[in-house]
């Protein structure tokens, strides 16, 4: 699984060391992903999300379900992708 947010859809960004002589070798800034699981009201069911931190945030400030259909229009993540618990 690749590290994208569901919710935010960021992704690993590209960049550089600079070192104190000024040299530049690439390197990569990674998401701060976890997994998180929810309780989706509307569904009557737990789900498990691969989110990052503002994602977190995100879902705080307008709610699960807000937040998952922004998700799904912004083509961030499919209704498929996410994964339903028990």
């Amino acid at each position: 699984m690749s590290k994208i947010c569901q919710i935010t859809g960021k992704r690993a960004m590209v960049g550089n060391n600079v070192s104190h002589s000024k040299r530049r070798t690439k390197r990569t800034f990674d998401v701060n992903l976890f997994h998180k699981k929810f309780y989706y009201v509307e569904e009557d069911c737990w789900i498990s999300l691969r989110i990052s931190a503002s994602g977190l945030r995100f879902i705080n400030k307008v709610g699960l379900d807000a937040a998952l259909k922004n998700a799904v229009a912004q083509g961030y993540c499919d209704w498929k992708t996410i994964r339903v618990i028990g």
